[in-house]
């Protein structure tokens, strides 16, 4: 559960004006990731603990599959990509 918790806190966190977001995000994204982000996470980090020879996912796990899972569903404003 606390995987699964985890997953739904990171991707939540992405988008801005929520109260989970970071000063960070709510400057510089227009757009965060939507609720299946967290479950693609969450079954890309099962799929990686597999891959491992584990037989469940932790949180290193997720964190090893996020940014593949979450690059292309957050969206830069125009001050990030301006900025670089």
């Amino acid at each position: 559960d606390n995987v699964v918790d985890y997953a739904v806190r990171m991707v939540s966190k992405t988008r801005p004006k929520t109260s989970s977001a970071t000063e960070l995000v709510n400057e510089f994204v227009d757009w965060g990731a939507g609720p299946r982000a967290s479950q693609n996470l969450i079954l890309a980090a099962k799929t990686h603990a597999a891959i491992h020879g584990k037989f469940s996912p932790d949180i290193e796990n997720v964190q090893a599959v996020a940014y593949g899972i979450l690059r292309h569903r957050i969206i830069k404003n125009y001050k990030a990509e301006a900025e670089g």
